[in-house]
């Protein structure tokens, strides 16, 4: 909310205080400040004008006019002999080019003359455009720093000046803006009212309230009024003004508040009621009564309604929606936008004048569901002072009459019934034990006073001294103890509350799970890897992109109630979806070489999920409420996954380089697996989203952890992914931890080293083939490493060979080569033993 400091320092008693200051207050008291914005920015000659002429310039893509305007100057002897320079009755004036159409001849408006600087360091100066020469420039609000609002012109009131004067001091632009944001919880924070308030109670100085009126006691109805729903509407209040003058020009000082506040000025009515609401904080509306048809019922829109609105939008109205209607239908979608059918127009001299109090969720249901954010319902939706609505209404009134000579009508309608706010008690030494600090004795009942609560203090039956506070009806939000102990920190100071850090207990360090998690973290960052914090949710179609059945278990995930994006609603079941996500995002970027890596939880909802059990906030829950509550949450292992793309081994002046394959997948599953502690096993398996050929499932002894491979291409394709994409994912938590971590034996003999080559059948996978030779190497065996594999017509159809490196060694002895080569022949025949396999000739 924007708003002037000579505006709010109207209520206050507080001396010469700058802005400054008074953002340093508002902040104590937990109001944020976004800017101050200083309006003294304009410098050299600016004066008020008249427009004596304007010629309609053509010819040109916009509509361009060339004025004559009185600044205020007299005529000089060289003007006389100018006919450009002298205007009619001999007064001199100047010649300036604007493209603005909303004035017209006899308008005052603010011209900068040449010299004259303007917010930005635009210099003013004569200058020929479009043909003529332009001696000044004609200015609107946003070109003087005084808004945003650059539609037009800024056109002065009649009587407000005379041509040639100061227009800086007519302008006020001595004045400082305050940019600032209330908390949603404060609504009658977003007036001048509940700010002046909020200042006075941090400064500790006298506040004059502006809704403090006397008002008549009324004398019949303004107009009938009918609430049928009284949970959505629980007050509504109109005042009827009569002969009001529909041409009456808004006083500057109204509009000049209007604009620095950002809402631009429209005419008297609408500028009252908008300036109502800036001072109050309770919006009003204003009914052209000639439109109105008979009674007035507030109630929801029925099914099928419709209304077009004051933006010029026809909406179908929901059931859920608060309207006014009369004789003739809806008139109004109340709280948020008044209807066009009794839109206060150039020709209303009869208007009547409506306050209520609506239900804040309604409002904002409203708000949200036609997207009418408007001001009105801004301050609605965050609950409005009931008791405000006669005093709002009477003070739009007054202010119609006193400058659109208009006469109040005697009756005022007041219909339905607010609650008054309950009384709230808490121990008196309440705020003390919460903040830690020995506030002197009075203070909570003087802090409660000041944001309007009726204080008293009593007893418990325990005999402790107590503080009954009921709250003033527009702070809806004070409901319990902790509200008013809230108040008082605040009030006091959140400065004044001392910092003191808990002391940290000793402990043992990181968990064995922690020391795991950094360790592979670390591992995948040595092989390449960038890790990445890819989007945690996701969305269902991704499960069709991987191809997965309807009834695979990765499907069963958890929905997210209100999703950060509603096309991601799902909680993921595997870290694939992020994964690839980020990938093709770093891929439509450029980068097309890519390894990532993510560590993270995934969620695991069973076949029958227990339901969720509802816990209030009265009481702490008991142990069997928390059983059933972790009971209740899914299981959420820490998975991690890689992805690659592109080469991995880069291309260059030393020679070619290599692409992305299956076989580096696997080989950051060894690395992990190697991290944690264990050796992973490795076997072909046929997995969605997995190409059938090149997928692997990784084993830890007969246990499977995860797996990976090659992309299907359909997934590929699906996804939008690079060709040959590889993915790996494993279950971290699935892998043991080590019972013990034994150093490492390092042989000082030296290694016996020898090759074998294999013929298999051409479907036995060389990890099997390895394992068995391992097997029958026996305790010799150090290392297996495939380093070739054949096809072809010297092995024969349906076989392939396989070729592995053997490293043999003892701990205690230099190995003989007589028995490296028996070990090497036991590990032959286990193989021939289990595979068939045969040494190649």
């Amino acid at each position: 909310m924007r708003v002037p400091v000579s505006w709010l320092t109207e209520h206050l008693d507080a001396g010469e205080v700058g802005p400054q200051e008074l953002a340093d207050a508002f902040v104590r008291i937990g109001i944020e400040v976004d800017g101050i914005h200083r309006l003294g920015e304009v410098t050299g000659p600016v004066v008020v004008g008249r427009v004596a002429e304007i010629e309609e310039l053509t010819g040109f893509k916009k509509p361009i006019r060339y004025c004559r305007v009185e600044t205020g100057e007299e005529v000089t002897p060289e003007d006389e002999e100018s006919e450009e320079d002298s205007g009619p009755h001999g007064i001199k004036t100047r010649g300036i080019v604007c493209g603005a159409t909303n004035f017209a001849e006899g308008d005052l408006v603010v011209v900068a003359l040449p010299g004259a600087e303007l917010p930005g360091g635009f210099a003013i100066a004569q200058r020929k455009t479009y043909g003529r020469v332009s001696d000044g420039m004609i200015c609107s609000a946003r070109e003087l720093g005084l808004g945003d609002d650059h539609t037009g012109i800024l056109v002065l009131p009649p009587a407000t000046a005379s041509p040639g004067d100061d227009a800086l001091a007519i302008l006020g632009l001595d004045d400082t803006v305050l940019e600032l944001a209330p908390t949603p919880d404060r609504g009658y924070a977003l007036s001048v009212r509940g700010l002046a308030r909020e200042l006075a109670c941090a400064l500790d100085v006298p506040f004059g309230d502006p809704a403090s009126l006397e008002l008549p006691e009324p004398e019949g109805e303004a107009w009938p009024v009918h609430i049928e729903d009284e949970t959505g509407c629980s007050r509504f209040v109109l005042r009827r003004v009569t002969g009001l003058d529909a041409g009456a020009p808004t006083p500057w000082w109204m509009r000049r508040r209007l604009l620095l506040s950002g809402i631009r000025s429209i005419s008297l009515a609408v500028d009252v009621t908008n300036y109502v609401m800036l001072e109050l904080g309770h919006p009003l509306h204003a009914f052209d009564t000639s439109s109105v048809k008979g009674d007035l019922v507030v109630r929801r829109a029925k099914p099928g309604e419709k209304l077009s609105t004051l933006d010029d939008v026809e909406r179908e109205l929901d059931p859920d929606d608060m309207v006014i209607a009369d004789d003739s239908g809806v008139i109004s979608l109340a709280g948020t936008m008044g209807g066009a059918g009794t839109e206060i127009n150039t020709e209303s001299t009869d208007v009547l004048l409506e306050a209520a109090h609506w239900d804040p969720p309604s409002i904002s249901r409203t708000a949200r569901r036609h997207k009418l954010f408007s001001e009105a319902a801004k301050r609605f939706e965050r609950f409005t002072d009931p008791q405000l609505c006669p005093a709002a209404v009477e003070l739009a009134a007054r202010l119609l009459r006193r400058y659109g000579d208009g006469s109040i009508q005697p009756g005022r309608t007041d219909v339905g019934h607010v609650e008054p706010m309950a009384p709230v008690t808490m121990p008196i030494d309440l705020p003390d034990r919460f903040a830690g600090v020995r506030y002197e004795r009075g203070v909570t009942v003087r802090r409660l006073g000041q944001i309007g609560c009726k204080v008293s203090v009593g007893t418990s039956d325990e005999g402790t001294a107590q503080v009954i506070a009921t709250p003033p009806s527009w702070r809806g939000d004070l409901l319990q103890p902790a509200d008013l102990v809230e108040e008082v920190l605040r009030l006091e100071g959140y400065e004044s509350i001392p910092s003191t850090l808990p002391p940290a207990p000793p402990g043992t360090g990181l968990t064995e799970h922690q020391r795991r998690r950094r360790t592979v973290s670390r591992a995948l960052a040595d092989a390449g890897y960038v890790e990445v914090l890819p989007f945690p949710f996701m969305s269902a179609s991704t499960w069709d992109a991987f191809g997965l059945a309807e009834d695979d278990v990765r499907r069963r995930t958890v929905r997210v109630q209100n999703p950060l994006e509603a096309d991601k609603d799902q909680m993921a079941s595997s870290l694939l979806p992020g994964l690839l996500d980020t990938l093709q995002r770093n891929v439509s970027r450029g980068f097309k070489d890519v390894a990532l890596f993510h560590i993270g939880q995934v969620v695991l909802p069973g076949a029958n999920p227990l339901p969720v059990p509802e816990l209030g906030v009265e009481h702490r829950p008991s142990e069997e409420e928390l059983g059933k509550l972790e009971a209740a949450v899914p299981p959420q292992p820490l998975h991690v996954a890689v992805v690659l793309a592109g080469e991995r081994e880069r291309s260059g002046w030393w020679g070619q380089g290599r692409q992305a394959g299956w076989a580096d997948a696997v080989q950051a599953a060894r690395t992990v697996g190697a991290a944690a502690g264990v050796e992973l096993r490795v076997r072909a398996a046929d997995l969605p989203p997995w190409h059938p050929g090149r997928c692997a499932e990784l084993l830890v002894g007969d246990w499977p952890v995860g797996h990976a491979g090659e992309l299907h291409p359909k997934v590929v394709e699906a996804l939008g992914l690079p060709k040959r994409t590889v993915v790996m994912e494993l279950d971290l938590d699935a892998i043991p931890l080590p019972d013990k971590r034994p150093a490492p034996s390092v042989s000082p003999y030296p290694p016996v080293l020898l090759d074998v080559a294999l013929v298999v059948d051409a479907k036995v996978p060389a990890a099997d083939l390895a394992e068995a030779i391992t097997a029958g190497g026996g305790e010799l065996l150090e290392d297996v490493a495939l380093f070739d594999a054949y096809t072809g017509d010297q092995v024969g159809e349906g076989k392939r060979s396989l070729a592995y490196k053997l490293r043999f060694r003892a701990p205690d002895r230099t190995l003989t080569v007589e028995e490296a080569t028996k070990a090497r022949d036991e590990a032959v025949a286990e193989a021939a033993s289990r595979f068939g396999a045969v040494l190649r000739g």
